[in-house]
C-alpha cells in the first residue's frame, strides 16, 4: 500500500528502526539487504541531549483549544521479518513531560502535517461514539454486510436532515419541548426535535390534493391536533 495509502499512527517508543539498505556493489553476489543499521529508539532520541526539539501551537487541540508543544522528527526504515520495509517518518511529541510517537507510511509528510492530521481522529471517534449510544449504530439486525453498510449512512443522513430542519424551526420559534407534571426539562431534547420534523412533514403533507377515491373524515382542529402530537412524541 506503500505510495497508495498514507497512514498516520501511534508509534512505540522502544520501535526498532533502520537505516535504508546499502547500495550494493555492481558484481556481488548473495542476496540485497533490506535494511541498514538500527537507529536509535524513539526513548533514546527523547533523552539524548543533543536532540534539537521544535515549538509548535496546535489551533485545534482535543477540546478545540490551542495547545504549545514541542516535537522533533526524522525518516526512517520500518522491518518486521516477512514483511517488505516501509520509508517513514517519526514524530515524537513532547507535552508536560510525556511523550508520544507518531509515524507515518508516507515521509514526505511534513511533522506539523502529521500531528494536526492525528488530533482530527478526535473528533471523528466521538462521532462514532455518540452515534453508537444515540443512533443505534452497529446494532442493526441484518444478515448481510451490505445491509449494514448500506444502513449506517442512511441513519447518519437522517439525522443530519432531522437536525437541519430542527434547526430552522426553532430558529422560527415552532419547536417546543415536551412537558409532564412529573418530567420537566430545561432545554430541547432530540426527541422534541424528532417530533418537531414530524408535525412539520406532516402539515405539508395536508396540503397535497387529494386522489378522487380518498373518503374524507370531518374532525375538529383540536381532535387533530391532539392527535398529531400524541403520535408525534410516540416512539
Amino acid at each position: 500500500m506503500q505510495g497508495q495509502v498514507s497512514l498516520i499512527s501511534r508509534l512505540r517508543l522502544d520501535a526498532a528502526l533502520y537505516e535504508p539498505a546499502p547500495i550494493q556493489s555492481a558484481g556481488k553476489r548473495g542476496r540485497k539487504r533490506l535494511k541498514g543499521q538500527r537507529l536509535p529508539t524513539l526513548m533514546e532520541v527523547a533523552s539524548d541531549q543533543r536532540t534539537q526539539w521544535e515549538p509548535l501551537t496546535v489551533s485545534d487541540w482535543y477540546g478545540g483549544q490551542p495547545q504549545a508543544l514541542d516535537y522533533c522528527t526524522g525518516k526512517a526504515l520500518w522491518y518486521h521479518t516477512g514483511k517488505q520495509p516501509v520509508a517513514i517518518r517519526w514524530v515524537i511529541v513532547r507535552l508536560d513531560g510525556k511523550l508520544t510517537g507518531l509515524v507515518s507510511n508516507d515521509d514526505h509528510l511534513q511533522a506539523r502535517q502529521m500531528i494536526e492530521y492525528f488530533v482530527r481522529r478526535w473528533s471523528i471517534e466521538t462521532t462514532f461514539a455518540l452515534v453508537r449510544a444515540h443512533l443505534g449504530v452497529e446494532t442493526q439486525r441484518q444478515w448481510s454486510h451490505k445491509a449494514i453498510a448500506r444502513t449506517t449512512p442512511v441513519l447518519l443522513g437522517l439525522f443530519s436532515v432531522v437536525t437541519l430542519l430542527a434547526h430552522s424551526l426553532q430558529q422560527q420559534g415552532q419547536l417546543v419541548s415536551q412537558a409532564s407534571s412529573w418530567y420537566i426539562k430545561q432545554q430541547l431534547t432530540f426527541s422534541d426535535a424528532l417530533a418537531g420534523v414530524r408535525r412539520y412533514l406532516w402539515q405539508e403533507m395536508n396540503f397535497q390534493t387529494s386522489g378522487s377515491a380518498v373518503v374524507h373524515v370531518k374532525m375538529s382542529q383540536q381532535q387533530y391536533q391532539l392527535w398529531q402530537n400524541a403520535l408525534a412524541w410516540a416512539a
